[in-house]
């Protein structure tokens, strides 16, 4: 089993940035910081911090020797303030899915919300507080957070699976199908090759009533997974309604 990522802590970028024009031209250093993961051998992964001290936002991906060469490790900056921001997080995040676990969907929501204040584009949050929502049926709050999830790509990356599969079948069981059709077709935007999407946008096809866009979506399940036998019984069954 590979080692990677690895945790490296905070890093510091400074870059040199012009301020002023003609006699107060002058030149400034800009420093942010970031958190770094080392991916391979090779590959090192930055993503920037937030104002508090979690990283949120886009990754990049350097190779090693930009890396070192570009930023600075800043472990005192990591233990004081990352540290404790990333626990309070996590445990924002657990009370919320305990929360949830038990139906109390108020609490959850509570919880949710507050992890979502230190890490407003955080995934689990996100995908937490979308399960609140559907279950809910509270149609507007769900589709803001739908709008969110829909803007972070990392949430369809197959890091984040469970939560994906988990919030799908959310959607679907509690008769949010247009926006579990926007949600199936965000996630074949980041990966095409996928026939569990495939399989479980057929099934809100079905629930929708629309047997045509049903049957198209159940072959290419089966274009990707020939052997996919769920998929083949359900596309005979709609072929013969049909």
């Amino acid at each position: 089993m590979s080692d990677y990522p690895q945790i490296l802590g905070v890093y510091s970028l400074q870059l040199e940035a012009d301020i002023g024009t003609g006699g107060t031209a002058a030149t400034h250093d800009n420093v942010t910081y970031w958190y770094a993961r080392q991916m391979s051998k090779t590959e090192f992964e930055v993503q920037p911090l937030n104002q508090h001290h979690v990283p949120s936002g886009v990754r990049s991906v350097l190779q090693e020797i930009d890396f070192l060469k570009q930023y600075t490790p800043e472990p005192g900056y990591y233990k004081v303030h990352t540290v404790p921001a990333l626990k309070t997080l996590a445990k924002k995040i657990e009370m919320g899915e305990q929360a949830f676990a038990d139906g109390n969907m108020d609490e959850a929501e509570s919880q949710f919300i507050k992890a979502l204040m230190i890490d407003d584009k955080n995934v689990d949050a996100n995908y937490g507080l979308g399960e609140v929502y559907s279950e809910k049926k509270e149609f507007e709050k769900l589709r803001k957070v739908l709008d969110t999830l829909l803007g972070i790509n990392e949430a369809f990356t197959f890091e984040y699976r469970q939560k994906f599969n988990e919030f799908g079948i959310s959607l679907r069981k509690n008769g949010h199908y247009d926006e579990s059709i926007r949600y199936y077709e965000k996630s074949l935007e980041i990966v095409e090759t996928d026939e569990n999407v495939y399989f479980n946008l057929a099934r809100v096809y079905f629930e929708k009533g629309l047997n045509d866009q049903c049957i198209v979506s159940l072959k290419q399940a089966l274009n990707i997974n020939p052997e996919f036998i769920e998929a083949q019984k359900f596309l005979r069954y709609c072929e013969k309604r049909a």
